[in-house]
C-alpha cells in the first residue's frame, strides 16, 4: 500500500515578511512544512504501522529549498520523498497537476493526504483539484481516519464543532485537521537519518503536465493596514455597554 503525503514549503508564521517589488516577498526568512501538513505525515506514519508493506511518500511542488521541508518529513516518519522542483511560484490548479503526475509516474496510490490547507495562501483549494484530476473522492478537516478493507471512515470536523461522519472508497483524497493527532516531531537519530537519504528531483518542465485550462495570478502584494482608533466610553457601565452595542452594529457592523 501507497500513502502519498503532499506536503508545503511556506514561510515561518513568526517571521517578518518583506514584500519585494510589489508582487513577491523576501525569501531569506526562515520557511518550514506547513503545520497542517505535519498532521498529515504523523497520521501516515501511524497508518503505516498498521499495514503490511505500507509506504509513506512526501511530495512537494516547490523551489530546491523545498528539500529541507522533505528532510523534515522524512524525520517525522516519511519513507522517501519526491520534490518536484519548480522556478516560478505556481498556483493550486497546476500544482495539483504537477503532483498528480509525480504521484502517477512513482506509483499507484492507495490513500493521498494532505493538510488542509496551507498557511500562506490558504485557498484550500490544491487537494480538491488533486481529487478531481484523480476521479478519488476527498474528505477535509479530517479529525479521525480508520482504515477498512474496502475504504476510509473519515470524521470531518464542522463549524461549531459538529461532526460529519463520511464512508470513503479508496483511494481516495484526505485533508488532516488540526484535531486529528498530535504531531511526531522527530529525534535527533531521525533528523541525521534523514539528512543521508535521497530526495528524488523532478523537474516540472519534464513532467506531462496538462495544461489545467485556466491559472490565477498574483497582481499585488501589500502589508495589511492596521488603522486602529482608540476611543473611550464614558458613562456608567449601562449607558457604556448601549454605546458599545451601537459601535458594533453602526460603525464596525459585525452585528
Amino acid at each position: 500500500m501507497k500513502i502519498y503525503v503532499c506536503v508545503k514549503h511556506v514561510p515561518d508564521s513568526a517571521a517578518t515578511i518583506t514584500i519585494r517589488d510589489g508582487s513577491r516577498i523576501e525569501e531569506n526568512i526562515t520557511f518550514l512544512m506547513n503545520p497542517y501538513d505535519e498532521h498529515a505525515i504523523t497520521e501516515a506514519a501511524g497508518l503505516r504501522s498498521q499495514l503490511p508493506d505500507a509506504e509513506v511518500v512526501a511530495v512537494c511542488v516547490a523551489g530546491p529549498a523545498a528539500e529541507n521541508t522533505l528532510r523534515s518529513a522524512m524525520a517525522m516518519g516519511a519513507d522517501r520523498s519526491i520534490l518536484v522542483v519548480a522556478d516560478r511560484q505556481i498556483d493550486s490548479m497546476l500544482t495539483a497537476r504537477a503532483l498528480q503526475a509525480a504521484i502517477e509516474a512513482d506509483g499507484t496510490p492507495h490513500l493521498i493526504l494532505a493538510g488542509k490547507e496551507s498557511i500562506d495562501a490558504e485557498g484550500m483549494q490544491t487537494m480538491f483539484r488533486l481529487a478531481r484530476y484523480f476521479g478519488m473522492p476527498a474528505a477535509t478537516n479530517a479529525v479521525k481516519i480508520s482504515l477498512e478493507a474496502d475504504g476510509a471512515v473519515v470524521e470531518s470536523e464542522k463549524e461549531a464543532g459538529s461532526r460529519d461522519i463520511l464512508r470513503l472508497t479508496l483511494p481516495c483524497v484526505i485533508g488532516a485537521g488540526r484535531g486529528l493527532n498530535t504531531p511526531r516531531y522527530p529525534t535527533l537519530p531521525d533528523i541525521i537519518k534523514a539528512r543521508k537519504r535521497e530526495v528524488k528531483k523532478i523537474d516540472l518542465a519534464d513532467l506531462d503536465v496538462s495544461s489545467p485550462g485556466g491559472k490565477t495570478e498574483i497582481l499585488s502584494l501589500a502589508p495589511v493596514a492596521e488603522n486602529r482608533e482608540p476611543r473611550e466610553i464614558a458613562g456608567d457601565a449601562a449607558a457604556a455597554a448601549r454605546e458599545l452595542v451601537r459601535i458594533l452594529k453602526e460603525e464596525a457592523k459585525v452585528l
